[in-house]
């Protein structure tokens, strides 16, 4: 029964709610079972607020049954990326007791959530600090369609916690691909939203310039739900007309010889179903994203170490020795380098602008393959590789989405990236939502 509740759309789930059939404390104990349940094999959770979870439930289904309706998320289980400030609630973003920290206010995208009358549940494990890096004693978060495989980083808690029905959408941030990688490798829905349009006010930046908050769920339409409150502004996730639209197929990743097979065979059942319904598909190419993964490292490296002022060196010995290495090339690289890369980043955005200009959206795979057993490390060449297709929409602030675009190899999903101009993310999102209705894949076994 809890499954049956747990899996529900979040617009299915406020007609129940409005209809007087379900109660936001039925779906809140639904997601709580499910964390009680399967959370000792995810490790999706740092934190899990069982009793405020249920008092925002009972509070909410006493609002509507007075009639007073605050919107598409009021009653709604949803969970944070445990790098946000949540008022009273400990911190700990994805680390040891020594950084933990308990905030006295919430950040600015936890009171548009509290207004908008959603219940959050709890707050998900991520890399530490978003950096790249597990921290081996707070250990990974597991896949839920293979728990022997990761759920990617460093959003990779909250993209679980969506896959296993632990909650119905989830927040996470996004530096170099840290909503849309474990999207793809949970077979879940992950936006990266046009830059600085979900506030971050609260959170634990990693590079300044890059960072992007933004939904993780099932459904574009769920992810443009949470989307929307996230934002202050309505968004819509309509399926878009098909037949004349202008997709670009960035052919240099879909080629990359790294592209797993399952990966490929489905991006290129998709491109096909694509076409079969009328949209035009023509491959593309840019100079200007040669080296574009170099440039975005050289940016998070310095501008990562600006928020562990607080915490560095005093607590240089608690840190992961990997997370701690980042830190320390970031302060040793030469400031002209990050400057270089700054203005090749332009480069790029006034490219990517005129491909725009040609194109409603581009399209190329997520990740040149599914989940992988553990993390790559964020200066190993599989992690560099990881990050390789998503990250230049890092450096444009353009919106990009990972949606499901099939299962290959060993049923695991494979992720198809959409990506439009800066303000397009209703036509990413109308995009995602199509190919959802042409190539589902199913819940995750865990499930």
């Amino acid at each position: 029964m809890s499954a049956d509740i747990a899996f529900l759309t979040i617009a299915a789930l406020g007609r129940l709610y409005r209809a007087g059939r379900l109660s936001p404390v039925e779906a809140t104990r639904a997601c709580l079972d499910r964390i009680a349940a399967f959370d000792g094999r995810l490790n999706a959770f740092m934190t899990v607020l069982e009793r405020p979870a249920l008092a925002a439930a009972r509070r909410a289904e006493r609002e509507l049954r007075a009639g007073q309706d605050l919107g598409p998320l009021h009653g709604v289980p949803v969970a944070l990326k445990d790098l946000m400030a949540m008022k009273g609630v400990v911190t700990t973003y994805g680390s040891v007791p020594a950084f933990h920290e308990t905030p006295d206010r919430d950040g600015l995208l936890v009171q548009r959530l509290r207004a908008a009358g959603a219940v959050i549940v709890g707050k998900t494990n991520l890399l530490e600090f978003g950096y790249g890096y597990v921290n081996p004693i707070i250990g990974q978060t597991n896949n839920p369609w293979d728990a022997n495989r990761t759920s990617g980083g460093s959003s990779g808690g909250s993209a679980a916690a969506v896959a296993a029905g632990m909650a119905f959408a989830a927040f996470g941030t996004d530096t170099g691909g840290s909503i849309r990688i474990p999207a793809a490798y949970c077979g879940v829905v992950g936006l990266k939203p046009t830059f600085d349009l979900v506030p971050l006010d609260g959170a634990l930046h990693l590079a300044w310039t890059l960072d992007h908050g933004g939904p993780l769920a099932r459904s574009a339409a769920d992810a443009a739900a949470l989307l929307g409150v996230m934002a202050d502004a309505r968004v819509a996730a309509r399926p878009i007309a098909l037949r004349g639209l202008r997709l670009g197929v960035l052919a240099r990743f879909r080629d990359d010889a790294r592209v797993e097979p399952g990966v490929r065979a489905a991006f290129d059942a998709t491109c096909a179903d694509l076409r079969a319904a009328g949209a035009r598909l023509i491959d593309v190419d840019m100079a200007e994203l040669d080296g574009a993964i170099d440039d975005l490292l050289t940016i998070i490296l310095p501008e990562g170490p600006i928020s562990h002022a607080r915490f560095y060196p005093r607590l240089a010995a608690s840190y992961a020795a990997a997370t701690l290495r980042e830190i320390e090339q970031g302060f040793a690289l030469p400031a002209v380098d990050y400057v270089k890369a700054l203005g090749r980043c332009a480069a790029l955005i006034a490219a990517t602008d005129r491909l725009f200009e040609r194109f409603d959206a581009v399209i190329g795979p997520t990740t040149p393959w599914q989940a992988l057993a553990t993390d790559p490390a964020l200066d190993s060449g599989d992690g560099a590789a990881e990050m390789s297709f998503i990250a230049p929409f890092n450096l444009t602030g353009d919106p990009a989405v990972s949606v499901p675009c099939g299962l290959g190899d060993d049923g695991l999903p494979a992720g198809l990236q959409i990506a439009g101009p800066r303000g397009a993310d209703a036509r990413v999102l109308g995009l995602a939502a199509q190919i959802e209705r042409l190539r589902p894949i199913g819940r995750a076994p865990l499930s």
